[in-house]
C-alpha cells in the first residue's frame, strides 16, 4: 500500500458507535475492531489522537431537554466521555498500542490532565492520545472539542467516523434517493445546515484550514484506507 496522505490525524468517534446494536453501554467486539483499525494506522507511521463522545452513556443535551440545568447535564456528559476513553485505552493497550488518556477535567488518579505540550510529546513518541472530558467547559460539544484539539495538535485532518460512509443530502437509511457527496466546502455545510458537525466545529476547522473527512467507522479497515486516500468518504475543505 502506498504511503499515507496524512502524517498526523484526529479521529472523532461518537459514543453511539461503541454500543453496536445495543441501546446503551459498550459492545466489546465493536470496540476491539475499532482499536484494531487504529493500530493498523499507527503501524503505517501516522500519529493518531482521538476524541470520543459519551452518547452511549449520557447525553448532556438530552438531560437539558428533560429539565436538568444545562451546565450540570453537560458536565455529566463529559464524565461519560472519560468512561469511553478508558474503555478504548484498555482495549488498545491489550493489543499492544501504547495509549494515554488526557482529561480536560483533572482526575489524577485515573488519567493525565490535558496539557498541550505533553499531548504533542506523547504523539511524537508514537502513543495514541485520547482526549477526554470535552473542552472542560459546558455548552461545547465533543465535535467542537475535536476541531479544537486538532488545531492545537497541528493535525493534518479530522476524521469523523460515523454510521454511514460520508455526508448525504438526506438520511440514506430513510431515503434511497439520497445523494452522497464526495467533496463539500465548509460554507456549503454551514449554508445547507448539513448535520456533519456543529457550526462551531466547522468554523474552527475552516479557520485553521483543517479538512474534515467523514467515513463509516463500522467498515472494517476503512480508517486505514481513508488515510491512504482510498475507500468511501466525503471530504470537507
Amino acid at each position: 500500500m502506498k504511503k499515507p496522505i496524512y502524517k498526523k490525524v484526529l479521529l472523532k468517534i461518537s459514543g453511539e458507535a461503541l454500543m453496536g446494536k445495543g441501546s446503551y453501554g459498550h459492545d466489546q467486539q465493536i470496540i476491539r475492531r475499532i482499536c484494531m483499525d487504529i493500530k493498523a494506522v499507527t503501524e503505517a507511521g501516522v500519529e493518531v489522537c482521538l476524541v470520543v463522545g459519551g452518547g452511549n452513556i449520557y447525553r448532556g443535551m438530552s438531560g437539558a431537554e428533560h429539565g436538568m440545568e444545562r451546565a450540570s447535564a453537560d458536565y455529566m456528559g463529559m464524565l461519560a466521555t472519560v468512561l469511553n476513553a478508558l474503555a478504548l485505552q484498555n482495549e488498545l493497550e491489550k493489543i499492544g498500542v501504547e495509549t494515554r488518556v488526557l482529561s480536560a477535567i483533572q482526575m489524577m488518579e485515573i488519567c493525565e490532565p490535558y496539557i498541550r505540550r505533553r499531548a504533542i510529546r506523547h504523539m511524537e513518541h508514537g502513543r495514541v492520545v485520547i482526549f477526554a472530558a470535552g473542552t472542560g467547559n459546558p455548552f461545547f460539544t465533543t465535535d467542537t472539542t475535536a476541531a479544537l484539539r486538532a488545531a492545537e495538535m497541528g493535525c493534518d485532518a479530522i476524521l469523523k467516523g460515523t454510521q454511514v460512509d460520508g455526508v448525504y443530502s438526506a438520511d440514506p437509511k430513510k431515503d434511497k434517493k439520497a445523494k452522497r457527496y464526495s467533496t463539500l466546502t465548509y460554507s456549503q455545510v454551514l449554508k445547507n445546515d448539513l448535520k456533519v458537525m456543529d457550526a462551531a466545529a466547522i468554523s474552527l476547522a475552516r479557520e485553521n484550514d483543517i479538512p474534515i473527512i467523514v467515513f463509516s467507522i463500522h467498515t472494517l479497515g476503512e480508517f486505514e484506507r481513508v488515510i491512504h486516500g482510498a475507500g468511501k468518504f466525503t471530504i470537507i475543505k
